[in-house]
């Protein structure tokens, strides 16, 4: 299993080409490539030229650093079929970066509309049509959350959903800051999702169901909110025990094709000892 650093933190403090610097310095030897402007960003088409992957390369070789998995965040369930169609040519565009970079692992989230759930998972299967193919020659497994606010945001019914995918390519991230999102069952989810579970993200979270529903309050009452914090190991309401005794029980720990995140974004005052804190408990809490 790999321990990686997720560098979204520094975005605002190093520069892409620094990034392989930065995790060796704080005592990773990965990196999970998050949507960055110079690299893949959010929503759009990839900003890398080969020049920029190759120098990226270099700069991870130079330090002893890898890739172990490449991010994006893309519109491919987006109910809108021009941002669709868009969509699945930034993702062709993606995975060239990924094998250049040779990296094996993607992951990334569902996206769509919960509101719209019906079409976008419609659109979704539309795009894998189009992507399995590229995705199975290049021989990249792509691992999928269901993200608060996506078009499905259970973790039981999105194992259903990348079932139907009918790929081996295809499998399941488990956000840690997810959970309450998820149906607070982590050790269900997991042993559902068995050898599908390739990727976790290790971040705390507030439970946003405790105190019948008021623990969080928005005026005016009903809206459409999802709330989820990615806070420090420690911090939150997700139950730890069950997590890493959960990621034990299903080999995960295990296997080497596995990678374990540190995704904590609220601490930016503190990213650098943050990152080496969550490095200690995880590489401890796995011991």
């Amino acid at each position: 299993m790999k321990i990686a650093l997720d560098p979204t933190p520094f975005h605002h403090s190093h520069s892409l080409l620094e990034f392989p610097r930065l995790a060796a310095d704080l005592g990773y030897e990965w990196l999970q490539l998050t949507p960055h402007a110079d690299f893949i960003p959010f929503f759009n088409h990839p900003k890398a030229d080969d020049d920029l992957v190759q120098a990226f390369k270099k700069a991870c070789t130079d330090v002893g650093v890898g890739v172990a998995s490449v991010l994006p965040v893309l519109r491919w369930s987006g109910p809108d079929e021009d941002a669709r169609e868009a969509a699945v040519r930034y993702w062709k565009r993606a995975i060239e970066i990924t094998v250049e970079l040779g990296v094996d692992t993607m992951n990334t989230e569902f996206n769509g509309r919960p509101e719209l759930a019906e079409q976008s998972e419609r659109a979704f299967y539309r795009s894998m049509e189009e992507l399995v193919p590229t995705i199975e020659k290049e021989g990249i497994r792509v691992l999928i959350d269901p993200h608060p606010d996506d078009f499905v945001e259970d973790g039981l019914a999105a194992l259903r959903v990348i079932r139907g995918i009918n790929s081996k390519n295809f499998g399941f991230v488990y956000v840690a800051s997810h959970t309450f999102h998820y149906g607070n069952s982590p050790l269900e989810i997991m042993r559902a999702a068995g050898d599908k579970l390739g990727l976790v993200h290790v971040s705390d979270t507030m439970d946003h169901t405790a105190s019948h529903g008021l623990r969080y309050i928005t005026n005016p009452p009903g809206n459409a909110v999802r709330v989820h914090q990615h806070l420090k190991i420690g911090d939150g309401d997700v139950n730890w025990s069950e997590f890493f005794g959960g990621l034990k029980e299903i080999g995960f720990l295990d296997r080497a094709d596995t990678v374990m995140v540190s995704s904590v974004f609220a601490e930016d005052e503190t990213a650098a000892a943050t990152a080496i804190y969550q490095r200690e408990v995880m590489t401890d809490s796995i011991a």
